[in-house]
């Protein structure tokens, strides 16, 4: 689990110009998953090799309630994030909003750096004056334009983040599988986590979870064990702005980290959003089996094809999850909440299956033999061979001559091939393409520069 750094800050100060500079991506708007386009706020970084999560807290517009809304922001940040990066404008000085901000994270015990931006050299650090008049302890002059300053900042920064994510998942049992139920607000999370812990009748247990503040919740369901990841979070309730809904996804990403498989629920009452194929893009992402559940289905007027409309609707939306189960639910009434437990079952048996390196290869040379990858530079694509490296998610090494050229659409009909020839239906399947290295040949004299 890669600890995550909220980048707060009032609108217009940089904060986006900074996230790009640090994920070193040119648009933190668009996803780069094949299927997958949508409003992207948070991305994966690495600074001296040490991972963390960036999230954007941008695209605010200027009106009343902007103070009210950044403050529930930083609280929001407060509580969720593990470090928290808050940006300041060095050309327009400090700003009323600045000076509430500065307020409420004096009392924040985590990590807070003050990141002054737009300044772009030794000679505007005089710029720094007002905000050092605030009393604030160390600031950090930066570019994010032009880079200046990011080192000193970055190096801080990792230092301050948590320890290896290994020693979270120190007291997780190996055989029992991990679920996040995450969502967007109001659609039923927390009256499904109720109805499958209370009404259900399951035997429950508290156990320290592995995120701060955060409580797991293990049941057991007829004799096997799942744990509910990070449910505390989940389970409260509160009034979420419609503009600032995105931060929400600190939470998702915890949870998403730490499962085996996510349980995305939606309203189905309301409809299918987009901010619900957000999140089911962010699951597949992180690499979880997804099952994809329609809560508040007592509450439509339904004809026989009520069902079928919202399976094509989905499967329309996120073409990108063709391979995760859907189903209606209601938590209130618990209809089919107990087919729920049978399809993760399904989904983490392939979750965690592994294909023979034998079976793997003669999958592959049968796609390929059925349809040929296309030319590369007038040459012809090879592949020598593939094998499994790793399971949950099923992930496969092909060794080619030419990584580069494989298309994604290519790299997709491959997939489509594994899933039909290894039964692999129900969960995602990653697959890299790496160039083999080349024998040296006995006897061949070593080459001259």
């Amino acid at each position: 689990m890669k600890p995550i750094v909220a980048i707060v800050g009032r609108p217009n100060v940089g904060k986006s110009t900074l996230f790009n500079r640090v994920t070193r991506t040119r648009e933190a708007l668009v996803g780069d998953h094949p299927g997958v386009t949508r409003d992207r706020h948070y991305g994966d970084a690495r600074w001296d090799e040490t991972p963390f999560t960036l999230v954007d807290t941008g695209g605010f517009t200027t009106g009343d309630d902007l103070a009210a809304e950044i403050r529930l922001q930083v609280h929001q940040a407060m509580e969720d994030a593990d470090v928290i990066m808050l940006v300041l404008d060095g050309k327009e000085g400090l700003s009323p909003f600045d000076k509430d901000l500065i307020q409420i994270l004096r009392a924040v015990s985590k990590p807070v750096f003050y990141v002054v931006n737009k300044i772009d050299g030794p000679e505007q650090e005089i710029h720094l004056y007002d905000f050092y008049s605030l009393g604030i302890e160390k600031l950090y002059p930066v570019s994010a334009e032009h880079r200046y300053g990011l080192t000193d900042l970055l190096d801080d920064l990792v230092q301050a983040l948590p320890g290896d994510a290994g020693e979270r998942h120190a007291d997780r049992s190996p055989d029992m599988i991990a679920l996040a139920v995450v969502g967007r607000p109001n659609v039923g999370k927390s009256s499904l986590i109720n109805r499958i812990l209370g009404k259900e009748r399951l035997l429950v247990s508290n156990v320290p979870g592995t995120t701060r503040d955060a409580i797991d919740t293990v049941c057991r369901v007829q004799a096997k064990s799942y744990r509910l990841i990070d449910t505390a979070g989940i389970r409260r309730k509160g009034k979420v702005s419609q503009k600032i809904e995105k931060f929400s996804i600190i939470k998702a990403l915890k949870s998403l980290d730490r499962c085996d498989v996510a349980l995305i629920v939606m309203d189905a009452a309301e409809g299918i959003t987009d901010q619900d194929i957000n999140i089911a893009g962010y699951a597949l992402e992180r690499g979880c089996g997804c099952i994809l559940l329609l809560n508040k289905w007592d509450l439509l007027e339904k004809n026989r094809q009520t069902a079928k409309k919202y399976r094509e609707q989905l499967k329309s939306q996120a073409k990108f999850l063709s391979f995760a189960p859907a189903t209606t639910i209601s938590a209130l009434t618990g209809l089919r909440v107990s087919r729920i437990f049978r399809l993760v079952d399904e989904v983490y048996a392939q979750y965690a299956q592994r294909i023979g390196t034998g079976r793997l290869n003669q999958i592959l040379e049968a796609a390929i033999a059925k349809n040929a990858p296309a030319l590369h530079q007038g040459r012809r694509l090879k592949f020598y061979y593939a094998t499994q490296v790793s399971a949950k998610p099923p992930t496969i090494v092909c060794f080619v001559n030419y990584p580069e050229a494989i298309h994604f659409s290519y790299e997709r009909y491959l997939i489509n091939q594994i899933r039909e020839g290894a039964g692999l239906d129900k969960t995602p399947i990653r697959i890299l393409f790496r160039q083999r290295a080349r024998r040296k040949h006995k006897g061949q004299p070593p080459k001259r520069d």
